[in-house]
């Protein structure tokens, strides 16, 4: 089940961002709760965060950001995370199909997302949900911890 994150989601959403097995395919940098916090209330606030659930526990997390104007028909997906407590157990494509789901309902016609060229898994987990590579965004992530920038793979999905 997907439902939008709430307060009560900090803990589970600051350890899956921050968790070293994921954390260098995220956004942000290693940080305390404490720096984490506006960030956090920044994406209540928007309400782009849903949380993955099975059995009424938090699984994975992912954002769903609409565009606007002449590409209202486009989302953005990121943050795309199943807690390591939970990988190989095929959580990754179930919430992969919630997401499609979801963006249906929503409208959309349009999924794109975009992962590091060096994260096999999740390529591997986007081409069998349907998502096709359109194309490599050079130098696109700094990973400041290591001093070095990483190639992204930009991908996606269109509901036909």
């Amino acid at each position: 089940m997907t439902r939008k994150m709430t307060q009560q989601d900090f803990h589970f959403v600051y350890e899956l961002y921050m968790h070293p097995e994921v954390n260098k395919y995220l956004l942000y940098e290693p940080m305390s709760e404490a720096v984490f916090n506006p960030i956090f209330a920044d994406f209540l606030e928007k309400q782009i965060i849903y949380i993955f659930e099975v059995a009424g526990q938090p699984a994975g997390m992912f954002k769903l950001v609409p565009y606007s104007h002449r590409t209202s028909h486009v989302a953005y997906v990121g943050g795309l995370a199943i807690h390591p407590s939970h990988s190989g157990k095929g959580l990754g494509s179930q919430m992969m199909s919630e997401i499609k789901d979801l963006a249906k309902e929503k409208g959309m016609r349009r999924i794109e997302l975009s992962t590091s060229v060096i994260n096999d898994r999740a390529i591997h987990l986007y081409e069998k949900a349907g998502f096709q590579k359109e194309g490599i965004l050079r130098k696109y992530s700094y990973l400041e911890s290591e001093d070095r920038y990483l190639d992204e793979v930009m991908m996606s999905w269109i509901n036909e």
